[in-house]
């Protein structure tokens, strides 16, 4: 059996108990970086109690890797799936891997816990019914340009809140595109989540240019706007 459970987005008690007794009972988790799951293990691990095998899973080596899990899926080996954060194959590798797990009838369930997307969007004030997760956007502007033209004008037949990732090296020039594109918005950026120095404000996009033209930005980011709100 596969499972893909959710690990801590920062604050490292943010995880459940069920996550936990996953981790502990499985043979063997693939891990996004085997370090950072490491000090996780390490850190809620009892005297005495034993770590499982881990290998390695990320992006670069996920369809090397798909074959040999799958072969020890079919043995009955029970395997989690974790990122460095988060819930797996949200924006992280991992779908391709289940998608041949229901190609292969192999049983595939959901820890669930800790998501960044989920978390911002409750904490930003901006309408929850509906949104659209667009993940990590593209790096280049006119990539990101068209993408945010074609949000827009999907935005005209439904109202929905938006949210994206970005990095700090980048996120001056993808405000200056979205600024481009819907204008001078309100939008809410959340900063660390769940970290000593997270951090959560409202502000129209100048604003925050302004801002981050005086103090380099730093961190991860979450975006999220609602222009219609």
């Amino acid at each position: 059996m596969l499972y893909l459970v959710s690990t801590p987005i920062g604050n490292l008690e943010d995880i459940t108990l069920r996550a936990l007794n996953t981790l502990f009972s499985v043979e063997i988790v693939l891990c996004e970086d085997t370090r950072k799951t490491l000090n996780l293990l390490e850190h809620y691990r009892k005297p005495g109690q034993s770590l499982p095998k881990l290998i390695s899973y990320f992006e670069e080596n996920e369809l090397k890797r798909i074959p040999e899990v799958i072969s020890e899926l079919k043995k009955g080996t029970n395997i989690a799936l974790v990122t460095n954060s988060g819930t797996p194959t949200i924006s992280d590798p991992g779908f391709k891997l289940v998608r041949e797990c229901w190609k292969e009838g192999i049983k595939v369930v959901t820890i669930p816990g800790p998501s960044s997307p989920i978390t911002a969007l409750a904490s930003s004030g901006l309408p929850t019914d509906k949104f659209i997760f667009l993940g990590f956007i593209p790096g280049k502007s006119g990539q990101r340009i068209k993408l945010f033209e074609n949000v827009k004008r999907s935005l005209e037949s439904l109202s929905a809140t938006i949210i994206f990732f970005e990095s700090p090296f980048r996120i001056q020039k993808s405000l200056a595109d979205l600024k481009d594109v819907f204008g001078d918005i309100e939008i809410v950026i959340c900063r660390e989540l769940t970290k000593i120095y997270e951090g959560t404000e409202n502000k129209k996009i100048s604003e925050f240019l302004e801002k981050f033209e005086i103090k380099q930005p730093k961190g991860e980011f979450v975006i999220l706007f609602n222009h219609k709100n």
